[in-house]
């Protein structure tokens, strides 16, 4: 005799079919994109996640000249917390931050605004000239102006002693930082302002048609249709300099074999712990300072955008 089915087997015998139906589903709709992101994925793994874990795994470990390799703990980064030449760096990359950042990205909002006007001529080779500068790789530009700087044999102070003028001493301990400043400025200006540029371009032009029937100037609609438009454009270039800032290096790098009276191996923060792992052979305290550098970053960022999010949405209530 043929077992009758009941009504509690039908779901269980159906259920594994219909698994393995939505799997192949799923599969068919995003097989292709799994596939075509696994490459950075598995480069994201071994480059990033991978290293910060040894580097975090090395933080806990010491390495004195006696005694062989000891576990600290988070030793390393109370060590670091109060350690003045750690502290010097993050405070000057602080200042940096305060002064060089806005200059920089205020010059890269006018120079944005204005191509975007349509008044410039040769609009073309204006963009142009003012995005070289990025073009030119760091250490050209640092070794550029270091030359530009020199006191003896440089052009602005052959220029100065030809006037009968005082040199300006830019490689000084008073302007140094100014003078790493101003090359940070000339080189990443153009980036910002293609950035904000291409966020104008994609504004409607019926909003400036519309602001143009009310009788609105060009500063007005710069600062009341353009500005609050590219504001996500904005916050990211604010970022992104954020971010660059405490990874400076290669400019006080380069810098201090012209002033290396000024220019000390904790400069900043980056140049730091640079000389703490090649030069000083203490990987350990090395990897600790590279994370604190990290969560200090990650810290000022993100401030920066919950203070940007606080802003557009007081904005818009």
């Amino acid at each position: 005799m043929r077992p009758e089915m009941t009504i509690t087997d039908t779901p269980t015998r159906s259920a594994p079919a219909d698994a393995r139906r939505r799997r192949t589903s799923f599969w068919r709709r995003n097989g292709a994109a799994y596939i075509l992101a696994g490459p950075f994925y598995l480069l994201f793994l071994l480059m990033l996640v991978v290293p910060l874990g040894y580097a975090g795994y090395l933080s806990a470990f010491t390495d004195p000249l006696v005694g062989g390799i000891e576990f600290v703990g988070f030793g390393n980064f109370v060590r670091a917390l109060t350690d003045p030449l750690f502290l010097g760096g993050v405070g000057r990359m602080f200042w940096f931050l305060v002064i060089q950042v806005p200059i920089m990205l205020a010059l890269s909002l006018f120079c944005a605004l204005a191509l975007d006007s349509g008044r410039l001529r040769f609009p073309r080779f204006a963009r142009l000239m003012i995005f070289v500068p990025y073009a030119v790789p760091g250490v050209v530009a640092a070794l550029m102006w270091g030359y530009l700087y020199g006191p003896e044999f440089g052009p602005l102070a052959q220029i100065s002693k030809f006037f009968g003028a005082p040199v300006i001493p830019f490689l000084s301990g008073d302007l140094m930082l100014y003078s790493i400043m101003n090359i940070v400025t000339w080189g990443y200006v153009g980036y910002n302002m293609i950035v904000m540029y291409s966020a104008l371009t994609a504004i409607p032009a019926e909003l400036y048609e519309a602001a143009k029937m009310d009788g609105a100037s060009q500063w007005r609609i710069a600062w009341s249709i353009k500005i609050p438009s590219i504001r996500p454009a904005i916050l990211i270039t604010v970022i992104f300099s954020v971010i660059g800032t405490f990874q400076l290096f290669n400019e006080p790098n380069l810098l201090r074999t012209i002033a290396p009276n000024v220019i000390g191996s904790s400069y900043t923060p980056n140049l730091y712990a640079y000389d703490l792992a090649f030069v000083s052979q203490d990987v350990n305290y090395a990897a600790a300072v590279a994370f604190l550098l990290g969560i200090v970053t990650m810290a000022i960022s993100a401030v920066t955008q919950l203070r940007s999010r606080r802003n557009t949405k007081e904005a818009a209530e």
